[in-house]
């Protein structure tokens, strides 16, 4: 690869974690809340970054700028793998993950979405996690996966999905979670691989379909179906951005299942094609907007590249979020890309 093919892919994985971390962060103020609260505290909706809102009992822990858990654990699964040559270690991926929870103060704050909070709770307890994690239908799994996605190239589909898996199965395992966690990390893929919109996003399917399969079966609503009728709404609404989000809400749903916002947040990556506009759709959009901000978001980074980002909002990122530096686990990632490729 020459220095000009490599500067490329630098750019779209700082792009993937720039994305996640800005969607994260944009949405985070509204975080559930119906589109009513949102204009009611917002009017005219909202247009940057802003102060978690008093009113919000979730978003008052957060400043301007700062991202969620949902960052947080993404970079925390990218720790583990490390310290792990790359490799799945569910009992370190764990133990990290409670330490971190108690760090924050996650579980008295009300931080950690239902699904991996129970979870934790149950590891912190010496249980099984099975009963939990068999049953989990929630996002937590698909709103830390994206960097996962960075990782891997379309050729490497097993291996995207074998990590995929791994890492969910710790806090997530049925066959919603696998297959949402894998279509958005599919996703990124995808676009790091400059496929063109609808070949990633049935590519996308692809590791949905595949990972789908190795989960605890449940009775939830399709993700890869619903995705199907959200592409189709966006295409029927393709000039006018409010009857698209009003439809989406209503037919898709924007809600903390897996069926409802994974299929928003690629819908939205779908219509927006620009982490400002899929930035701000997703924060006025209602119900999860953090995550599903976060991972419409990280997405379009994959597919324009970090130097798309409006000026200003990194520095922003790096500023408020000053816990991690975003640039050494661009360096990591680019690091397994090159040894994977070798």
């Amino acid at each position: 690869m020459d220095d000009r093919s490599q500067a490329h892919v630098a750019d779209r994985v700082r792009g993937v974690l720039y994305g996640q971390a800005v969607g994260d962060a944009m949405g985070m103020p509204t975080e559930l809340w119906s589109v009513a609260q949102i204009h009611r505290r917002y009017p005219g909706g909202v247009t940057d970054f802003m102060d978690g809102s008093q009113e919000n009992d979730i978003a008052v822990n957060y400043l301007q700028g700062q991202y969620t858990d949902d960052t947080s654990q993404a970079l925390l699964i990218l720790d583990s793998l490390r310290a792990n040559h790359w490799e799945v270690q569910s009992q370190d991926l764990a133990q990290r993950l409670l330490a971190w929870a108690q760090s924050i103060h996650a579980f008295e704050r009300n931080i950690l979405g239902p699904s991996s909070k129970a979870a934790l709770l149950a590891i912190q307890a010496g249980q099984d996690p099975r009963t939990i994690t068999q049953k989990a239908v929630t996002n937590g799994c698909a709103m830390r996966i994206a960097p996962v996605g960075a990782l891997f190239r379309p050729q490497q589909l097993s291996e995207l999905v074998a990590m995929v898996v791994g890492v969910t199965r710790v806090t997530h395992a049925t066959d919603v979670a696998f297959s949402g966690a894998a279509m958005v990390a599919g996703a990124v893929t995808a676009a790091l691989a400059d496929y063109d919109w609808p070949t990633l996003l049935d590519w996308a399917l692809l590791a949905g379909d595949t990972a789908g399969k190795r989960g605890a079966p449940t009775w939830e609503a399709s993700p890869q179906a619903r995705l199907r009728l959200g592409l189709e709404i966006a295409r029927d609404t393709r000039h006018d951005s409010a009857e698209f989000t009003r439809q989406l809400a209503a037919l898709v749903g924007t809600g903390t299942a897996v069926s409802e916002s994974v299929p928003a947040a690629l819908v939205i990556a779908y219509y927006g094609r620009d982490m400002r506009r899929c930035a701000l759709l997703a924060a006025n959009l209602g119900g999860d907007t953090d995550t599903i901000g976060a991972m419409a978001v990280a997405i379009c980074g994959a597919k324009q590249g970090y130097q798309q980002l409006p000026m200003g909002w990194g520095a922003l990122i790096d500023r408020q979020n000053p816990q991690h530096h975003l640039a050494d686990y661009v360096t990591a990632i680019l690091d397994f890309r090159q040894q994977s490729n070798t």
